[in-house]
């Protein structure tokens, strides 16, 4: 089983690697304000077959994490509120129970980084890595859907501003509920506990918290399987707009919502009820395979639109100043990313040749699971050029004059309802803040 020092410096790097595509993601959503998905900035800035290849590999990353049902807009503003809430207590709670503030009065502290040691588990320098490797999957899982800040941040107003609020927020947000959380998980409990949250409370003899957590827990269920499913509703709709699926799943009904889409999405959604059997465990590591590929070669995505956002804006001579948002590091810094996301990509299955323990024992489900998504994505792009006969844009040919649109005028299409998406699935009464539009992103995430 990984150490607890495994588990903190992959959770680290790997949220620095989201917070690059975040900032990239900021760069292009505040630039391009468009009411529409990240495929239509793929199309708009680099390839339309990759516009169309990231609609879908959107879509059938959501759809494998959709767990249940979709509940109101309302709903999922105060749960989303709730969460956070819940979180900061928890992080609080955590840091209280290691300076010996429980019933216990157990002052842990590091008492387990030093007994049995902060690599416990990892006795080899070899071992430390294979470790870190393997602890990359979870890792990724923890922070997919953090790329949502971008298509939320299209639904507010004022997109231009609510992006710079957005990616700050989103900073603090991967160094308190992930970094954070996962230290100080490791000072209260030993390396080898399965589950965390409910026995450290236990473990410390505070009465009654466990269910009341436990409570919580199914809550957040509720609330990130309205989100997920509100996000894969959304996206076979506008693929279906963009006619890039069956015209059928851009029909709404009277009230705007996209009935066929949201069913179809529901009803796909049941593949969850195959966790069920007695091999759950095991369905759900496949489920985090496909979905942490999909979710990589999404931030890939991302990163390399920004990149051919960047060069396409020096070659039109479109100065920095004109940006509300800019990417610290730049086109350098998605360079970087992109590299590590490649190398993500080759180690993050080191363990398939380790089955049940047994060196030399071929896991094949887990490399099939693991790299399903790549080959389906190089065949959806292949396909949609073969198909249309695209051309990959050149920086001159990328249209950026939304870049001179007035953002007044997107606040009167906004309160007008111009061009809005089937608003039953967005509740109108929280898009105008940028916080709300931060809490929607939290929302899917835990």
């Amino acid at each position: 089983m990984p150490s607890r020092t495994s588990i903190l410096i992959t959770y680290t790097a790997v949220g620095i690697l989201v917070y690059q595509v975040l900032c990239a993601l900021g760069e292009v959503a505040s630039s391009l304000p468009e009411p529409s998905t990240i495929a239509s900035h793929a199309t708009r800035c680099y390839d339309p077959a990759l516009g169309f290849t990231l609609g879908w590999i959107y879509w059938l990353k959501y759809l494998v994490v959709v767990p249940s049902q979709l509940t109101a807009g309302h709903y999922e503003f105060i749960l989303a509120s709730f969460k956070v809430i819940v979180l900061l207590g928890l992080i609080i709670l955590s840091l209280v129970l290691a300076l010996g503030g429980g019933p216990d009065q157990d002052r842990k502290g590091f008492k387990y980084w030093s007994n049995p040691g902060a690599f416990a588990g990892d006795p080899t320098a070899f071992g430390r890595l294979r470790a870190i490797c393997r602890t990359i999957p979870s890792a990724m899982f923890a922070y997919l859907g953090s790329e949502l800040i971008g298509i939320n941040i299209l639904q507010t107003r004022n997109p231009r501003k609510a992006a710079v609020h957005g990616i700050k927020l989103t900073f603090y947000r991967i160094l308190a509920f992930n970094i954070v959380a996962v230290a100080l998980l490791g000072m209260l409990v030993p390396f080898d506990t399965d589950i965390l949250n409910v026995p450290t409370i236990q473990m410390a003899n505070v009465p009654v918290l466990p269910h009341i957590l436990n409570a919580c827990l199914l809550l957040f269920v509720l609330s990130s399987a309205n989100y997920v499913l509100c996000s894969a509703s959304r996206t076979i709709y506008r693929l279906a707009v963009d006619k890039h699926a069956p015209s059928i799943l851009s029909r709404t009904d009277q009230r705007g919502i996209p009935v066929y889409a949201l069913g179809l999405c529901s009803v796909l959604a049941s593949l969850a009820y195959l966790s069920v059997s007695t091999d759950s465990k095991v369905l759900f590591d496949y489920f985090v395979n496909l979905v942490t590929m999909f979710g990589l070669l999404t931030w890939m995505s991302i990163l390399i639109i920004h990149v051919a956002f960047v060069r396409a804006r020096r070659v039109q001579k479109i100065p920095d100043n004109a940006l509300v948002f800019r990417a610290p590091f730049g086109p350098y810094g998605s360079w970087i990313a992109l590299a590590f996301c490649i190398l993500i990509a080759v180690v993050r299955t080191s363990d398939v040749f380790d089955q049940d323990g047994y060196p030399g024992r071929f896991n094949y489900w887990d490399f099939l699971t693991s790299y399903l998504g790549l080959p389906l994505y190089l065949a959806l792009i292949l396909g949609y050029k073969i198909a249309t006969r695209c051309k990959h844009l050149r920086p001159g040919e990328v249209d950026l004059q939304s870049m001179q649109r007035e953002d007044e005028g997107r606040e009167t299409m906004a309160l007008n309802g111009v061009g809005e998406e089937p608003q039953a699935l967005f509740d109108q009464k929280f898009r105008t803040s940028w916080f709300c539009t931060w809490l929607r992103a939290i929302n899917v995430k835990y």
